[in-house]
């Protein structure tokens, strides 16, 4: 990790979030993925360590598509899948960083920042954000949930 340049940046970023969390997950027993951790929560994505890794997952591709699609293409988010085993959440987040990357192959660094709206990209919770913002948003998505897992293991 040692990209170029600020579009590099937010890569080696993503990356490391991404590590971080493989790191925090890797030691977790494939039986205890769909124990419910939270009896009481209304939030579907954080009743089990399954639901929360399906939901980063999930989102990872989600953020990667939405800045692919401002530059005019037409993917669909994939369907949410919950797996029974740790190295296939391990394998998913690789995947999800691998397809981000190569989605960054199109942006240039002047292209993180815009301050037009109408060149924003609207998010699914309705939100506005530039590409920068959106990456910066996915960065701190991993690093809350990594933050939510280790809470959970220390338990």
């Amino acid at each position: 990790m040692n990209r170029k340049g600020a579009v590099g940046a937010l890569l080696d970023i993503y990356e490391q979030a991404i590590l971080d969390l493989q790191n925090v997950i890797k030691n977790i027993p494939d039986n205890a993925l769909t124990n419910i951790i939270d009896e009481k929560t209304t939030n579907e994505d954080c009743k089990s360590v399954q639901t929360i890794l399906s939901h980063v997952v999930s989102s990872g591709y989600s953020y990667a598509i939405s800045i692919q699609n401002l530059k005019g293409h037409n993917l669909q988010r994939p369907e949410k899948i919950f797996h029974l085993t740790i190295a296939e959440y391990l394998n998913d987040l690789k995947n999800v960083f691998d397809f981000t990357e190569s989605i960054f192959r199109e942006i240039k660094d002047e292209e993180l920042e815009q301050y037009d709206d109408s060149l924003k990209i609207k998010t699914g919770w309705g939100q506005l954000y530039d590409i920068e913002q959106l990456m910066e948003h996915a960065i701190v998505h991993i690093l809350r949930h990594k933050r939510q897992i280790e809470k959970l293991k220390s338990i």
